[in-house]
């Protein structure tokens, strides 16, 4: 077994370190993966060091792509964007605290909610089904999920923030004349999430 140091790993920057394995009953593939605190590359015995640096530098990439891709919050940037414009439009002089998602997002795995919020992490993730519908009705529910950050619970206090975007009422009649014209009628047809 050799273990190879990438110079990045040497100058102590944040590029874990890196093992290589070398193995006699390995022939022609290699491959790597996270051991702990290290990124394990394995390549055949007889493999060139020049072949050995070129594929331990693509491997390691590959394995760093792959966390940070898992890592990441997945974020719609249009969306994003929106709820911005409406935190500082309609919630920013009501709230003391700064409001701002981490990660918004449209999503595919919601047919009983328009959305919902992890407030925890400052996950927003919003309903594809809301996509053909009206950008007033999408703002409102980006609105009601913004709200879930400062407040979790449909609390009076809730529904105040969410009040303060002008076309709520309007926004929630819409939704629930939509999902009675869709033969969907939940058992609680105002809530949002």
């Amino acid at each position: 077994m050799s273990t190879f140091k990438h110079p990045e790993a040497q100058l102590g920057r944040s590029r874990p370190r890196i093992e290589v394995r070398r193995s006699a009953r390995r022939r022609r593939t290699v491959t790597a993966f996270r051991e702990r605190d290290a990124i394990v590359v394995l390549i055949p015995k007889a493999m060139s060091r020049v072949d050995e640096r070129r594929f331990v530098d693509d491997l390691v990439r590959k394995v760093l792509e792959r966390e940070a891709k898992r890592a990441a919050p997945r974020s719609d940037p249009e969306l994003a964007e929106r709820a911005s414009v409406l935190v500082n439009q309609y919630l920013a002089a009501t709230l003391r605290e700064p409001l701002m998602p981490r990660s918004v997002s449209w999503v595919t795995n919601q047919s009983q909610r328009w959305g919902s919020c992890t407030p925890g992490s400052g996950a927003i993730r919003l309903s594809h089904r809301l996509q053909p519908l009206p950008s007033w009705v999408v703002d409102y529910v980006l609105i009601h999920e913004l709200v879930h950050l400062v407040e979790p619970t449909h609390s009076a206090r809730f529904w105040q923030l969410v009040a303060c975007y002008p076309e709520s009422e309007r926004a929630k009649g819409f939704l629930e004349g939509y999902l009675v014209g869709q033969d969907h009628v939940p058992a609680d047809i105002t809530d949002v999430d």
